[in-house]
């Protein structure tokens, strides 16, 4: 995959009212041009970069499902992100400062926009196949209802039609332990907020899990331990492995990002906007999936035409979506031919 970006110096409106400047966008293909191969669009989920092969290693390469050497695939790092897109870290031209905590609200249609900018400039007039889990799912479904024509084959891995109150909860519960961390409102330099940062990752983590995938893991291996320190040194090495690749204002306004998922406002309604969906659809659940469970997924199914439904059995919970490749992989080969 190769790692490339475009920097766009027009005012980019925002669906919140407020517009950015300019703004880059940081992208992975497999080749330099799409012509005389399909198209096969892969939307990262919240922390991820664009490039699919470090997190989906073994779905995305050669000979692999997502072949690199057959089809052209891309996958663009969102808005918000701290991994080359324009985001909290980026300059404010007006400025001449980082953005960090005064970076405009970004939604998932404003992603989606971008996302549509990147492709006219990849000359892609119709994606074969859009994948996106969790998050990346929010984008992908956004993508096939606004722009139903652009979209022949649709994949979505445990993700909804409209963020849930428990999904906001978490969000909002991850944003007040970033904000308990000082050095996240005084804009510090450095490490501003990776406390905070480290603190709303654990809180994330136990929704990106399940109960079985800690008794599994995480349980102590005597029976005579006084103190369960397995759970714990695991919480504290999760949160400070993101703290240490990842920034906190991205975070922050990444989790934002997440609470404006609904496709259907402006348009109805949840299901009058599933039902502009013209690509053939296949929802994959995860079993134990707390943060989108399989209902949701299953939702998704009735209510978007020409849908299949599939459930990967998993004791990782929500992160069966990134795990579970070789599960993964029969569902889609079954119902799409790429």
């Amino acid at each position: 995959m190769k790692k490339k970006s475009i920097c766009l110096k027009e005012n980019f409106p925002l669906e919140s009212g407020e517009y950015l400047p300019e703004i880059e966008i940081c992208y992975h293909t497999s080749s330099d041009s799409p012509k005389n191969k399909n198209v096969i669009w892969l939307c990262h989920a919240l922390t991820a970069n664009s490039d699919p092969s470090e997190w989906w290693p073994e779905l995305v390469g050669r000979g692999k499902l997502f072949d690199t050497e057959k089809h052209f695939v891309v996958c663009a790092n969102i808005l918000a992100s701290c991994y080359g897109s324009t985001g909290p870290q980026s300059i404010n031209p007006k400025t001449g400062t980082p953005y960090l905590l005064g970076f405009p609200t970004i939604s998932v249609r404003d992603m989606v926009r971008a996302h549509e900018l990147l492709a006219r400039h990849l000359n892609i007039d119709r994606i074969n196949l859009l994948v996106g889990g969790s998050s990346g799912g929010f984008q992908a479904i956004e993508w096939a209802v606004s722009n139903p024509d652009s979209i022949k084959n649709l994949c979505l891995l445990a993700c909804n039609a409209r963020i849930s109150p428990w999904g906001s909860a978490f969000n909002e519960s991850q944003r007040m332990a970033l904000r308990t961390d000082p050095t996240f409102d005084e804009q510090a330099p450095g490490n501003a907020g990776s406390k905070g940062l480290a603190c709303a990752r654990s809180i994330a983590l136990l929704s990106y899990r399940s109960h079985e995938g800690y008794e599994r893991t995480q349980n102590e291996e005597s029976p005579d331990c006084f103190m369960a320190n397995r759970a714990l040194t695991y919480q504290r090495y999760q949160g400070e492995k993101l703290a240490n690749r990842f920034n906190a204002y991205s975070y922050y306004h990444l989790t934002q990002s997440l609470d404006t998922h609904n496709v259907g406002r402006g348009r109805g309604g949840v299901e009058e906007a599933l039902a502009k969906v013209k690509a053939k659809t296949l929802c994959i659940a995860v079993s134990g999936d707390v943060l989108f469970p399989a209902s949701e997924v299953e939702y998704l199914a009735r209510h978007i035409p020409n849908a299949n439904y599939e459930l990967i059995d998993s004791l990782y919970g929500h992160d069966g979506f990134l795990l579970e490749a070789e599960q993964i992989k029969n569902h889609i080969t079954k119902h799409f031919n790429l």
